[in-house]
């Protein structure tokens, strides 16, 4: 059946629909194939009144609108965790009365759940009439779980059949950046020393129609200025940029809605999904076509690549890397570090030509989960290498995501200690090691930690560090010990601060919610301030999607920059870079290491971790 989209929902935090669409074409194929399957009567889609009931009856069945997609006590036959597989929490079903007032309930599925900002993007793709039979009765059999114990009865297996569920995340994924803003070009960045002139333009400057072909009608709006104008949520002049403001509330506007809606309708046309990028879309909205556009007649033009490029040939790579972690400086207790990375592209030729590019990873780390863009196809797997051949499209765009093991021990190093000497008193000790063990061309630009207090307001902050500058606001400490490219650092250096932070008195406030549980859906905070311990026992958890927000935890967070290498040691070859047909043109390739949720806990305090299996 390919993909095909029936509905699609937007729902906010406040448990209202604020976008949905139904796709009428889909929804009478999928009537006339349950028909023809002989499965009695197909039921219409429900209205958004229905939908928002059965979602939220479906969170108090299952504990959060996620579910904890394992069988529990308490579980029911018929519910998704009644199936006992993890791949619940994303894809889910939800129980619509019968429109006959029996009080009898038809099943929806299967329905791509995901959650972007304050909204929750529900997808209802198009399977065969015998999948969704095969999960009813997976919902009802006692001996269902997980993919290992039931092998090809599990839901798991049911999932490969189905590649409408992978068109579904796509679609729930990009409406979801578009919601919030952030459906743009990757931003590249190059060395400040580079001598290709405008070789990387940044969404704003970028890449004009005009410079991709000459053209006999005037000069059209450039694909930059289209995506500056999506992020703007411009109607009628972008899809959707659309998260202001307001969407961070929850609310979408009706020019937001339009532009959505003029989005779905360029993108997936009668519940199809063709192409998901806004920016194609709204370059081709924009722009049309020329007769310059045709290819050759022996190479086929991808989707990806509307229009031909005309101008100076440029190719860059840039190794963009994410590092979080979770530094408890305890013998008791290993530290828990990450790290995801992403090859970044550009590729200014003429034509359609190939390209080759060959990923180099140490021995001392290694590469896992590299997904591909569209365009894209691994050759030569290995343990230290991974080769990449590609046709590829206009602009700026992600070649590859890939999880990796580093390399290096983390760039920041070291303990943070907060000790409460009274209830509005605490004395606090930093010991920080930077850039141990790294060596040149890896330079650190930026460092600098933020010690939040969120419920308490500080009234006096005494003390001084070796190496930066100190500030303060009314919820927390700012230390900056690098603040961009004026100062860095390029090898090993040890950093200190020590002081005592003093705090206005607690205000009594009886309702005040420090003692109580809030559900999945309540706005709050998750860092908050050491307490005493007498208080430590009325403490509970804080949010059920996220149980290790407790007051009692203190941290500090790390902001960091380095460039001129990788973490995980993964680098790029200019020399192991080919196009064919054959061409000479300069090719450049950066990396840079930025963090991600980059933790200290205090190390005399408490502090949250998941148990070794």
């Amino acid at each position: 059946m390919g993909c095909s989209i029936r509905a699609l929902w937007i729902l906010n935090q406040h448990r209202h629909v604020v976008f949905s669409r139904r796709f009428p074409t889909v929804e009478k194929k999928w009537k006339n194939a349950r028909s023809k399957h002989g499965d009695g009567i197909c039921y219409s889609l429900p209205s958004d009144a229905q939908l928002i009931q059965s979602f939220v009856e479906r969170k108090e069945r299952e504990g959060s609108f996620r579910g904890l997609a394992t069988r529990e006590d308490y579980s029911q036959p018929g519910s998704d965790s009644w199936v006992d597989d993890p791949i619940t929490r994303s894809i889910i079903s939800l129980q619509i009365p019968k429109p006959d007032e029996s009080g009898e309930l038809y099943l929806l599925w299967p329905i791509v759940f995901h959650i972007r900002g304050p909204f929750h993007i529900l997808v209802l793709p198009s399977v065969e009439p015998h999948h969704l039979a095969t999960y009813e009765n997976l919902c009802w059999r006692a001996d269902c779980g997980g993919p290992v114990a039931n092998g090809h009865n599990s839901l798991s297996s049911l999932l490969l059949d189905l590649p409408s569920i992978t068109g579904a995340f796509c679609v729930a994924q990009t409406l979801g950046d578009l919601i919030v803003g952030e459906a743009l070009e990757p931003e590249i960045n190059i060395n400040p020393s580079s001598t290709m002139g405008g070789l990387l333009d940044s969404i704003t400057g970028g890449i004009g129609i005009a410079s991709i072909t000459a053209r006999a009608k005037p000069v059209a709006a450039p694909v930059a200025a289209a995506a500056t104008a999506i992020a703007a949520g411009v109607t009628g002049a972008a899809p959707a940029g659309i998260l202001g403001s307001t969407t961070t509330k929850g609310i979408l506007k009706a020019s937001d809605k339009e532009a959505l809606l003029g989005f779905i309708t360029s993108a997936m046309p009668f519940g199809t999904p063709l192409d998901l990028n806004p920016i194609t879309i709204n370059a081709i909205k924009a722009n049309g076509f020329s007769a310059q556009d045709i290819p050759p007649q022996d190479q086929k033009q991808p989707a990806w690549k509307p229009y031909l490029f005309k101008s100076k040939q440029k190719l860059v790579f840039a190794l963009h890397e994410v590092v979080t972690a979770a530094l408890y400086d305890r013998d008791d207790v290993a530290d828990v570090i990450t790290l995801k990375g992403q090859l970044l592209c550009r590729a200014d030729l003429e034509g359609l030509p190939d390209v080759n590019v060959q990923l180099s990873c140490p021995s001392s780390g290694e590469i896992d989960g590299v997904t591909f863009h569209p365009c894209a196809q691994a050759l030569d797997h290995g343990p230290d290498k991974q080769t990449i051949t590609f046709s590829p499209p206009l602009g700026n765009f992600v070649l590859a995501k890939y999880m990796a093991t580093p390399a290096f021990r983390p760039p920041l190093q070291g303990f943070y200690q907060l000790s409460m000497v009274s209830d509005d008193e605490g004395a606090f000790l930093f010991r920080m090691k930077l850039l141990e063990g790294y060596k040149g061309p890896i330079v650190m630009e930026q460092c600098s930690l933020s010690i939040p207090f969120h419920r308490r307001t500080i009234a006096a902050l005494d003390g001084a560090p070796s190496m930066g500058t100190v500030s303060n606001t009314d919820h927390s400490i700012e230390w900056k010990i690098l603040a961009g490219h004026r100062s860095t650092i390029s090898k090993s250096m040890e950093v200190t601060y020590s002081g005592t932070v003093k705090f206005a008195p607690r205000a009594v406030d009886t309702n005040q919610r420090d003692t109580v549980g809030f559900s999945d859906d309540d706005e709050i905070d998750c860092g908050n301030e050491n307490k005493m311990d007498k208080a430590d026992m009325n403490l509970v958890a804080a949010k059920w999607e996220d149980p290790f927000c407790w007051e009692a935890y203190s941290y500090a967070k790390a902001s960091l920059k380095l460039v001129g290498g990788t973490m995980s040691g993964v680098s790029i070859d200019t020399k192991t870079v080919a196009i064919y047909p054959t061409a000479k043109v300069p090719c450049e390739v950066s990396s840079q290491i930025i963090s991600g949720e980059y933790i200290f806990w205090n190390s005399l305090g408490r502090y949250p971790h998941v148990a070794p299996a």
